[in-house]
């Protein structure tokens, strides 16, 4: 048997490659990439849940245990989280299903070993939107040091009935009295991370996350920028560097048995600033103007008929979503992206979009207006 900690990790996607040892994207990915630049790197025994035959084959050779699967597969998911001491999941913040069979697996492992497993769960700031849209800059700032404000969140809340299963099996068997105490726990040590908005690399280029795929496309089809309301609402930015090293610090602290917060205290934001949805809307219509794919650069409201099309119906994009990282920072997590540089990878991603999208023009002779597009 082996000595080393069993970690399981799942949602690895992005670019893997053997030639440099390397692993860039989304957020397992990263944080993957990090262990296996980590000191510690050798003291773990790491396996990946992925879709993918041709990204696990490729991880096998990095030395990463891969296993191709689907978090929806509940024997799997138990069997695995059953033989692992770790588990950090990036995969999907609202599968109930794969959070109840990682529970039970862990739950199996605790009777067999007498050791609390660590959970890492990427869960988002969704969960504290509000009900504006987009013509109004919340004052209300979540703190994650702050017990009564989190817990007054409505269990209705988007991401909140995955977060609140982690939290009852980290309290699972102690008195409602004991609740308060971060040194007993139930039969895991839960550590729930709320990333905001990020931005990932991909090929050494900043790209962002889900804004301009829906954003970008929207503005192209449009002939103009966009935003929910007056784009007055504000979200956290993060980058998904600075996000990944945050897992790292987690980890390296339930390593060395360093206490930090977890369970009903273990709730950590990653931000490491804020903007309002008006800025990266503006962002996205100066570069299309200099483009020559539209003649304004300031945003306009969408429409509801536009909010459906092109926002799925998805009202967050006018909530407010505004966070402090305080617990975060306090364990030593020191982000080193700016709201500047979140910008600057709208722009980025924006002129790369755009590029794509002439291009698609052009095969298919149709016009901006009439074209109906896919991309990103």
């Amino acid at each position: 048997m082996s000595t080393k900690t069993q970690l399981l990790i799942t949602g690895v996607t992005g670019n893997i490659s053997a030639l440099t040892n390397s692993i860039s994207g989304f957020i397992g990915g990263t944080i993957l990439d990090k262990l296996m630049k980590h000191p510690a790197f050798s003291s773990y025994e790491i396996t990946a849940l992925l879709r993918s035959s041709e990204k696990a084959e490729k991880l096998r050779k990095l030395g990463i245990g891969a296993v191709v699967g689907s978090h929806n597969d509940e024997m799997l998911v138990e069997s695995l989280a059953a033989n692992a001491d770790v588990v950090v999941a990036t995969a999907d913040a609202d599968n109930v299903t794969a959070m109840k069979a990682t529970l039970k697996g862990l739950k199996q492992r605790y009777t067999a070993t007498g050791i609390v497993p660590t959970f890492i769960h990427t869960s988002g700031v969704a969960v504290l939107a509000d009900k504006e849209i987009g013509n109004r800059a919340s004052e209300t700032i979540f703190d994650d040091t702050n017990l009564e404000q989190i817990e007054a969140l409505p269990d209705t809340a988007m991401h909140r009935n995955v977060d609140l299963l982690l939290v009852n099996a980290d309290v699972e068997g102690r008195s409602r009295v004991l609740k308060i105490n971060s040194t007993i726990t139930g039969y895991i040590k839960s550590y729930i991370l709320l990333p905001a908005v990020w931005t990932k690399e991909i090929q050494n280029a900043k790209s962002v996350y889900d804004l301009t795929a829906f954003f970008g496309r929207a503005a192209l089809t449009r002939g103009r920028s966009g935003m929910v309301g007056g784009g007055k609402n504000k979200f956290g930015n993060v980058h998904v560097d600075d996000t990944a090293d945050l897992y790292i610090l987690v980890l390296d602290a339930t390593r060395k048995g360093v206490l930090i917060g977890h369970g009903r205290e273990g709730y950590y934001f990653v931000e490491s600033g804020e903007h309002t949805m008006y800025e990266p809307a503006k962002a996205i219509g100066e570069v299309l103007v200099a483009q020559g794919l539209a003649k304004e650069a300031e945003p306009s409201a969408f429409t509801q008929e536009e909010i459906q099309k092109y926002l799925h119906g998805i009202s967050i994009f006018g909530s407010n979503c505004r966070s402090q990282a305080n617990r975060a920072r306090s364990i030593g997590w020191k982000p080193r992206y700016t709201k500047e540089d979140f910008l600057s990878s709208v722009r980025i991603d924006t002129k790369t979009q755009a590029a794509a999208w002439v291009s698609l023009v052009k095969k298919s002779n149709e016009t901006p207006a009439t074209l109906e597009h896919t991309g990103n």
